[in-house]
């Protein structure tokens, strides 16, 4: 059974977080699930290399410096916050451990397809998981969390999340971490959020390198489109899918660069964009200058009206 299998590759690496609450402590390592952590927040975390570093939400993880965590084989663990990006929801924390733990493969989430198989695992309470299954149905959403911040290239699922699995893994049929559940989206019904691995991998990288993300600012908020092949005929464009402004934020770089909200966006410096994700990669160092390529809906080569 595939969702068997998937659990028993990933579900050992999936853990409970315990953040204590202000003024209060940590369970100490050892100390049984639920100790140390009153009026704290609960949520999941997956390992993702052998020597401790797990991935979390940024809102389970918040802004503690430590928390308790703990694992499926019953081990209570001491962790520490590396770094968190809020603009993601993404948290890295590093295990206290003197020997090896469970991990789980990141995988390709640009690779996903509509209708495909996914697991949810989280362990809100330790010792076990809790696993629901589903199918892709939607890439590149655009959802605005509850701080008002938008969080980009969302996948969207029909897996049932609970609360306490804000953080576990989403996991594909190959047992591969392709996204990081969020449950922060409010009154949604047999609708499950999760945030893309490659966006994760980015984000994992750079707070490993530098203890935060450092981004250019472009001033947009974006999501994909489909789009025809009369408009890929026009326009030189291969991607079936492109990238359109849904939001510009009034006096940004983009805004004062002539964008426009509902404009499709082909390239930056003459490589295509083909997912929201490419956007972040392909921005250079703040203070730099791009070029960017862009279709506007009363563009005359646009003939069927799409962007």
């Amino acid at each position: 059974n595939t969702v068997v299998s998937t659990v028993e590759t990933v579900g050992p690496a999936t853990v409970a977080i315990q953040v204590a609450a202000p003024g209060a402590t940590v369970a100490p390592p050892g100390a049984p699930p639920g100790e140390g952590a009153p009026g704290g927040s609960q949520g999941s975390g997956v390992i993702i290399t052998p020597d401790g570093y797990l991935l979390s939400n940024a809102h389970v993880v918040g802004d503690a410096s430590e928390m308790s965590v703990t694992l499926t084989d019953g081990r209570v663990l001491r962790g520490t916050t590396v770094g968190r990006d809020v603009a993601t929801d993404l948290a890295l924390v590093r295990l206290q451990t003197p020997g090896s733990v469970p991990f789980a493969t990141l995988g390709d989430s640009e690779a996903l397809r509509v209708g495909q198989l996914v697991v949810a695992i989280g362990n809100p309470l330790g010792f076990a998981s809790t696993v629901s299954a589903g199918v892709v149905s939607a890439k590149g959403r655009s959802l605005r969390a509850k701080d008002g911040r938008l969080i980009e290239d969302i996948v969207q699922t029909d897996v049932a999340l609970n609360p306490g699995n804000s953080g576990g893994p989403l996991v594909d049929s190959a047992s591969r971490v392709v996204g990081i559940n969020t449950a922060i989206i409010q009154g949604a019904q047999n609708l499950s959020f999760s945030v893309p691995s490659a966006t994760a991998q980015w984000v994992v990288s750079e707070l490993l390198a530098h203890g935060h993300v450092r981004r250019s600012f472009l001033g947009l908020g974006c999501q994909l489109f489909p789009v025809s092949r009369l408009f890929q005929r026009a326009h030189l464009f291969d991607p079936p899918t492109a990238v359109q402004a849904v939001n510009v934020v009034p006096a940004g770089p983009a805004a004062r660069a002539g964008v426009r909200q509902g404009d499709v966006l082909l390239a930056i410096d003459g490589n295509p964009l083909r997912s929201v994700d490419e956007i972040h990669r392909l921005l250079p160092t703040p203070g730099k200058r791009i070029r960017l390529r862009l279709v506007r809906p009363s563009d005359a080569r646009n003939p069927n009206g799409e962007g």
